[in-house]
């Protein structure tokens, strides 16, 4: 068996719109295509017996045991290494339930697709399918236990921490988007102007005095004790001189802590002797230069959390500790307690290893124990000096409990600190009283605290603290997403988009657009080239001014990676024809519509679908919807657009020349067609379906209708607005346009706007992409002999699997298919091609390029005019 290529899917795609995070697996079984389960002998057996929770698989025969009876019964082994891929991660801890496997046109290829949870263990899971089922099917034992334990490690090492997955799972019960900027705990909420940033429990808001203050103790508890919050005695210190002196004014039992520092790293309790306070001082000056020296409290210790500056929840914090059985060593006990399955690394889980550090020995000599100690049945034994569940320390919920005047303390000390969120650590003898009088008082304010104590907490009531943090970020009523208008379809993306985001703009919206050129911000170009997938998608999500999204979305981006958002309020599918087909496992028009159909399907359910009703694809995309619909024709007589809009529908067409938006039986006339600058004075039928396309967008969006009147007639084809999009350039003699066609319909197209053109030699520069069929490369140019008089085939600077050599042999024989004396050369370079072209132009000529590099073209052009001082003119002008 090999693996031909490993997809990581991450957005809606051709698998599934719901389930996003899919391995796409292209597997060739090679020599075991002629042998299904039933033929290998000992095979299920041996399977059964290494992964025996196999049985748990419905398959398609829904009961468990499902799948071994497909099995018995005889199925292919790619769908083998699907259901051992979901289970290496389930016994991994990652719970994966989805599946599919489908052949492609290849005898022995199959896409094996499967969710994950964390991307590199889904990618590992799929190469230790493969090793697993080869090794068992050739007889061979296998050792899982490995594969098992480096998914564990994998996941435990990148997936989010207790507190932030929290907040995440609270937002997607919100509906709230989420993305990880890095691969810790940094996380975007939300899109555009509407984000909110965090890192783990620390906020965009949260202020940077605020975490320094939480950091410095000493300047801290300065604030909190000038504003009469009860707080500790202390002293700082840096030397062992000030150390005696300090115990010489404050007196034992002391606590000795750094200045800075958190996770109750290098901090000491109970200090009862000059030994202890010498250790302590070397233990905390590892941690921060200077040492804060404080008088030690009796009581418990607290932990209170404050989002908003309002309290959430209130934690009893417990020390580590084990209790003894009279037979158990310490060790024992402790490696017990470990095997909880809540412990886990740092804060992988929501309690903490313990481990014997130098704190520990330190209190196993004071009580005169060692690890092989037995203790007496019922001892506890507190194994830290300090609470935090960083160290082992365990949690009980009081919240309840919390005397009404210490939270107004509480509150009132967030604020003094500038902390929105923060976690107060107090010691207390009765939390249900106040903490003055001698009760208790504030030990320290922490910046982003965790949140496992209060939403898993040992014992008591679980607060969700997740949910106040995204009250917080998203107080009721307001909004996390910007509007989404996404288009795709095979031809007029970019057109459209471009014509939606011109509306936009006039209509006062901070406008991202991706497209095939580049990515745009209100009409700045940011990035060139092809950016019609998911990355260029989240660029415009995620930049913070962006407050309307017009997203191009071409197949190669869906099938590669999926949608670069989860749903959009607005889709338009432009038409359905043959491009790219034979690609990616993409051999027919009705995959093709498959794959553009993922669009449509991810519009929300009060969004709209804004579809062709020219086109029987797009059109039949409508069954399969259950948001809105809206449809355009070039046909007013058109039934489905009569039907649709008797039953109230939403629709734009062309009546009496004018492109008019009809709501059931409402009529609104835009504009004259040919009054409209990109459809070429109403001689291009697809810039018209695009215009209808963009108008509709607008008229869902709110824009005002007479910014949509004017502006549509101000977007143009030229450059600035629609760069390399029958772009015309009038030279002294000739004209030039540019356009991108680049497959069999974009020349269709193309033809019906040269054969209404005259002049006196009509000259074509044409190209092709290698990636084609070779029958799509022949019949553009067959296209292109029946348009242009003299023909200069020219060359992407990418192949894309074919030679230069073999491009325009295929071509050539297109052309030569409809005219046998059809005048043609090739020059490989296209802007060599078009100077030569220019060159050489007769008076009245037309040169046509199909530009590759269209930005080059412009530029080449630019110059040109400046040369000759012409001036570029818009069609019609």
């Amino acid at each position: 068996m090999k693996i031909l290529e490993i997809k990581v899917l991450r957005g809606p795609n051709y698998w599934s719109c719901v389930r996003k995070n899919l391995i796409q697996m292209k597997l060739d079984l090679e020599y075991y295509e002629n042998l299904p389960t039933n033929k290998i002998e000992g095979f299920l057996e041996r399977l059964a017996q290494l992964i025996p929770s196999l049985h748990s698989h419905r398959c398609s025969e829904g009961i468990p045991g499902g799948f071994f009876s497909r099995m018995r019964e005889g199925t292919w082994l790619g769908h083998v290494i699907e259901h051992v891929a979901l289970e290496l991660q389930t016994l991994a801890e990652m719970d994966c339930g989805f599946g599919r496997t489908r052949s492609t046109d290849k005898p022995g290829v199959y896409h094996v697709v499967f969710s994950y949870q964390i991307e590199n263990a889904g990618i590992y899971a799929a190469k230790a399918a493969v090793r697993l089922v080869e090794t068992l099917a050739l007889g061979k034992v296998y050792e899982i236990e490995q594969d098992i334990e480096e998914l564990r490690r994998i996941y435990y090492s990148e997936k989010l921490g207790p507190s932030t997955q929290a907040i995440v799972d609270e937002a997607l019960k919100r509906n709230i988007p989420f993305r990880r900027l890095d691969n810790d705990s940094l996380i975007m909420f939300g899109q555009g102007k509407n984000q909110r940033i965090i890192r783990a429990a620390m906020t965009d808001t949260t202020g940077c005095i605020g975490v320094e203050l939480a950091q410095d103790k000493k300047t801290a508890k300065k604030i909190l004790a000038d504003a009469y919050i009860p707080v500790p005695e202390g002293i700082t210190i840096t030397t062992e001189k000030e150390l005696n002196e300090a115990v010489v004014q404050l007196g034992y039992p002391l606590v000795i802590k750094p200045v800075d520092g958190n996770h109750g790293r290098g901090i000491t309790t109970n200090i009862t002797n000059r030994e202890q306070a010498l250790d302590a001082l070397i233990l905390a000056k590892r941690v921060s230069e200077e040492v804060i020296v404080e008088r030690f409290m009796q009581g418990d210790d607290y932990r209170l959390l404050l989002i908003n500056y309002k309290l959430a929840a209130a934690s009893k914090r417990t020390p580590a500790c084990i209790t003894g059985d009279g037979i158990s060593t310490i060790k024992q006990l402790i490696d017990r307690e470990n095997q909880h399955p809540a412990r886990g690394e740092g804060h992988e889980k929501p309690l903490t290893l313990i481990k014997v550090d130098e704190n520990t020995q330190a209190i196993l000599i004071e009580n005169n124990l060692t690890l092989t100690s037995v203790l007496p049945q019922g001892r506890v034994l507190y194994l830290k000096d300090t609470a935090n569940l960083s160290s082992g320390g365990t949690s009980e919920d009081v919240t309840q409990l919390v005397h009404p005047n210490t939270v107004f303390l509480a509150e009132r000390a967030a604020r003094l600190i500038n902390l929105d969120v923060c976690g107060i650590d107090l010691i207390a003898k009765d939390i249900s009283m106040p903490l003055n009088g001698g009760n208790g008082a504030v030990l320290e304010i922490n910046a982003a605290p965790g949140l496992r104590m209060h939403q898993y907490p040992f014992k008591g009531e679980v607060k969700n603290a997740a949910a106040a943090m995204l009250n917080m970020l998203y107080p009721p009523g307001t909004k996390s997403r910007i509007p989404i208008t996404a288009v795709t379809g095979t031809n007029g993306k970019t057109t459209t988009v471009g014509l939606i985001a011109h509306l936009a703009a006039a209509a006062g919206r901070f406008t991202g657009c991706t497209t095939t050129d580049g990515i745009y911000l209100n009409n700045t170009i940011i990035s060139y080239g092809d950016c019609s997938g998911p990355a260029s998608a989240a660029v415009v999500l995620r930049d913070p001014a962006v407050d309307y999204a017009v997203l191009e979305c071409a197949r190669g981006g869906i099938l590669r990676a999926g949608l670069g958002f989860d749903k959009c309020n607005i889709s338009i599918v432009t038409n359905i024809s043959e491009d790219h087909l034979g690609q990616n496992g993409i051999n027919s028009l009705e995959q093709l519509a498959k794959v553009k159909s993922v669009v449509p399907e991810c519009t929300f359910d009060d969004g709209y679908a804004i579809l062709n009703a020219d086109d029987d694809r797009v059109y039949a995309m409508k069954e399969n919807l259950s948001c809105g619909i809206a449809l355009f024709s070039l046909d007013p007589a058109n039934d489905r657009i009569r039907e649709h809009c008797a039953a109230g529908g939403l629709a734009a067409t062309a009546e009496n020349g004018w492109l008019t938006v009809i709501h059931g039986t409402a009529m609104t006339h835009i504009a004259e067609i040919r009054k409209i600058p990109i459809t070429l004075e109403g001689k291009s039928d697809c810039m018209i379906q695009n215009t209808m396309a963009a108008v509709l967008a607008a008229v869902i969006s709110g824009f005002p209708i007479q910014t949509i009147k004017k502006s549509i007639k101000t977007f143009t084809l030229s450059p600035e607005c629609n760069p390399g999009r029958m772009n015309f350039y009038h030279f002294k003699g000739f004209n030039v346009i540019l356009d991108y066609a680049h497959n069999t319909a974009g020349f269709n197209e193309l033809r019906k706007f040269m054969n209404q053109e005259t002049a006196a030699m009509k000259v074509g520069i044409i190209g092709v992409a290698g990636d084609r069929r070779d029958q799509d490369i022949i019949r553009i140019g067959e296209t292109a002999a029946d348009m242009f008089d003299e023909i200069i085939i020219r060359h992407d600077k990418d192949g894309r699997g074919k030679t230069c050599e073999e491009i325009s042999s295929l071509l050539l024989t297109g052309i030569r298919s409809k005219n046998p004396f059809k005048q043609v050369q090739v020059i490989s370079d296209e802007i060599e091609a078009l100077d030569h072209a220019m060159k050489n132009a007769v008076p009245g000529s037309l040169i046509f390029i199909s530009g590759d590099d269209i930005h080059a073209i412009i530029n080449f052009l630019i110059e040109k005019e400046k040369t000759e001082n012409t001036a570029l003119v818009k069609y019609g002008s």
